[in-house]
């Protein structure tokens, strides 16, 4: 069972690590998924609203949350990198609001840690669409 576990594990987990940043030295999140109108609509909200987005360009997490939202939408986050050597790095102020993995949204004061789905993010900070 072991054995075929890990081999599947490496063929779903290569989709994401092909398209990380991180193999092409760019130390950013690259977002190549297409926004839909609303999603774009939706992350102006979130960044009016002061929802934060802590990432780190390494993480395929992260780059998964991120194509949730499309490479317009995602151009449209406030968006913190943490990787001390990511592209606009803001380690200190990840420190200093005890960020302790990845993603993590700050929304109303409150950390919430790991992927969440467009409508979870919807419910959580209020959105009505």
């Amino acid at each position: 069972m072991k054995r075929l576990l890990i081999p599947l594990f490496a063929v779903l987990a290569l989709p994401n690590a092909v398209h990380c940043s991180h193999l092409h030295n760019q130390k950013e999140l690259i977002v190549t998924s297409e926004s839909t109108k609303e999603s774009i609509e939706f992350a102006k909200y979130l960044k009016d609203n002061g929802v934060v987005k802590y990432s780190a360009y390494w993480c395929p997490n992260c780059l998964y949350q991120s194509e949730l939202f499309g490479k317009q939408a995602y151009k449209e986050l406030n968006v913190v990198e943490c990787a001390k050597d990511g592209k606009n790095s803001q380690t200190q102020l990840c420190i200093d609001k005890k960020i302790q993995g990845f993603p993590s949204w700050e929304i109303n004061g409150n950390l919430i840690l790991g992927v969440l789905t467009l409508k979870e993010l919807s419910k959580l900070t209020g959105y009505k669409n």
